[in-house]
């Protein structure tokens, strides 16, 4: 049931947004044992000055070209599965994409299963 929004540079090709995408999902799939067809997401391509981003921060160093990536899901799970989640989409998107893993900004939002609604104005996880 993740929401995920991302925002990327306004040059991303389709091609690559497409992979962003896919890798996303997929480690969703792979680490937060999310179903396949549970796939939500909105993206949005940013032009200069709408994506801001400190040169470096906490150790890190980064470019003007990065991806802010934002997961909204349920809570529950472990700082390891958490910590598993980051690094397979960091490294996945560092081989398969043009953005560097210093460059990939996650940021997850854990939100009650009540405060959801997949259609029909329905609450479909409230107890």
């Amino acid at each position: 049931m993740p929401l995920v929004r991302i925002d990327l540079p306004d040059s991303t090709s389709v091609d690559e947004l497409s992979t962003v995408s896919a890798v996303v999902h997929q480690a969703l799939v792979n680490t937060f044992n999310v179903p396949l067809a549970d796939h939500f997401q909105t993206i949005t391509r940013r032009g200069p000055h709408q994506l801001i981003c400190s040169e470096e921060f906490l150790g890190v160093k980064h470019s003007d070209h990065v991806a802010f990536i934002q997961i909204f899901c349920a809570p529950g799970r472990s700082p390891e599965t958490k910590k598993a989640l980051f690094s397979e989409i960091a490294q996945q998107l560092s081989s398969k994409s043009s953005f560097s893993a210093a460059d990939i900004i996650i940021n997850l939002v854990e939100t009650p299963r009540e405060n959801w609604s997949f259609g029909n104005g329905l609450m479909q996880y409230s107890l």
